[in-house]
């Protein structure tokens, strides 16, 4: 179901990865890392691709991964992670710009990713974006670091995010999702908030508009202008 985006938009939740930053080269050479590591079969780039965004459980579980195995795996990719592959990571041209944009119209921002909240603050603050978000590192909502299992985790972030836009002072009514992947729009109107979802991120053809996104942005300066029209 499409949810359409409100006249006035006063709260952003922000996907971080795909949308603020292109960290695609760093999981995947650490999710390559692990694999081997741990004694698994590597999936090819392609696939690895695809457990950029969305709940590692579940990703692990569509490559046949599971329980003790998953578990494993995981901590063999977090432990590359933490070595090397975090800051194997750029924020994509344009974002700051929109962010400032944003921020100068009136706008509230939050961070809503399902990448364990200890990596997420981390990765926020080495690259400054901090500045731009309400209640600075603590306005960034991650998943669980313990929860290696979890495969719907992106649904209780945003409502995390969500009751902290509430405690400063949005309507549910005004507040938006920016995300790059179905997981996102899902997640999001699991909570009655539409997503505008981001075309330089992560998605396959049509994934976005597929899942219900309101509006689907070509680059961060139509997605300020999509969110402050």
């Amino acid at each position: 179901m499409t949810r359409t985006l409100p006249t006035r938009t006063t709260h952003v939740l922000l996907d971080l990865d795909g949308t603020l930053t292109d960290s695609a080269p760093g999981i995947v050479a650490s999710l390559r890392a692990g694999f081997a590591d741990a004694g698994f079969a590597v999936p090819s780039d392609e696939v690895l691709r695809t457990f950029v965004g969305p709940p590692l459980g579940a990703s692990m579980a569509r490559v046949g991964l599971a329980g003790a195995d998953a578990e494993a795996a995981i901590a063999a990719y977090r432990r590359d992670f933490e070595a090397r592959g975090m800051f194997d990571n750029s924020v994509f041209p344009g974002i700051t710009d929109a962010l400032t944009e944003l921020r100068e119209a009136g706008a509230t921002l939050l961070v809503a990713t399902a990448k364990p909240e200890n990596y997420a603050r981390q990765i926020v603050e080495h690259f400054g974006l901090d500045a731009y978000l309400a209640r600075g590192l603590d306005g960034v909502h991650g998943a669980d670091p313990e929860a290696v299992h979890e495969t719907a985790g992106k649904e209780v972030v945003v409502e995390r995010a969500l009751a902290t836009a509430v405690a400063l002072g949005a309507e549910r009514g005004q507040v938006v999702m920016v995300g790059d992947r179905e997981h996102d729009v899902h997640a999001a109107a699991h909570h009655g908030l539409p997503t505008v979802g981001v075309a330089w991120g992560y998605a396959e053809p049509g994934e976005l508009e597929a899942a219900g996104a309101a509006a689907v942005a070509a680059t961060p300066a139509e997605l300020r202008k999509l969110l402050t029209s």
